[in-house]
């Protein structure tokens, strides 16, 4: 019985095949996904910077408020608890209004249309404004502030962080801003 055992034991030796692991062929995969990358970089668009142009007054320049026509500018003096303050002309003549952050645009649209009426329309006399951010202005406000510039279509604006006139800073101290 022994021998019987060890033929067959021979013979499924002999007789067993060796099994071959499949393989996969990833050349062709590998193409198409240099392809496409390719194809997605080139006809991608990248994303461009959206940054705001930003114009500061020029720090030697001691007489900032002789530079700008009265009749056409506007300040908005920007304080805490997000509200603002904003008026026309100069600031011994200036009529100033408290008024939410919110409430800028209709402001500004205002203001724009009566330099406009009162310029006869002319392109060359456009509203300036002047945008005084406080100590005390959230950022969040300025840009806001900024961004009704762009809206409003306000050719001219600057930003005055370091020029606050003494009623200014006496009227934002009256209205606790």
């Amino acid at each position: 019985m022994a021998t019987l055992n060890e033929s067959q034991s021979g013979k499924a030796a002999k007789g067993r095949t060796k099994k071959v692991t499949p393989r996969v062929d990833l050349t062709a995969m590998v193409d198409l996904m240099f392809l496409l990358t390719t194809f997605f970089m080139l006809t991608t668009t990248l994303s461009q910077l959206n940054a705001a142009d930003i114009a500061k007054p020029d720090k030697t320049d001691i007489n900032i408020k002789e530079n700008f026509p009265e009749s056409r500018t506007m300040t908005i003096v920007l304080g805490k608890n997000n509200r603002a303050i904003s008026y026309m002309g100069t600031i011994e003549k200036a009529n100033m209004k408290v008024m939410p952050v919110a409430d800028l645009q209709k402001e500004i649209m205002a203001n724009k249309l009566l330099v406009a009426a009162t310029h006869q329309n002319n392109p060359s006399k456009h509203m300036i404004v002047i945008i005084k951010p406080g100590k005390t202005a959230r950022f969040q406000n300025f840009v806001d502030a900024v961004d009704e510039m762009k809206i409003a279509d306000i050719k001219s604006y600057s930003i005055d962080d370091e020029h606050f006139d003494d009623k200014e800073l006496l009227f934002m101290k009256n209205n606790g801003l």
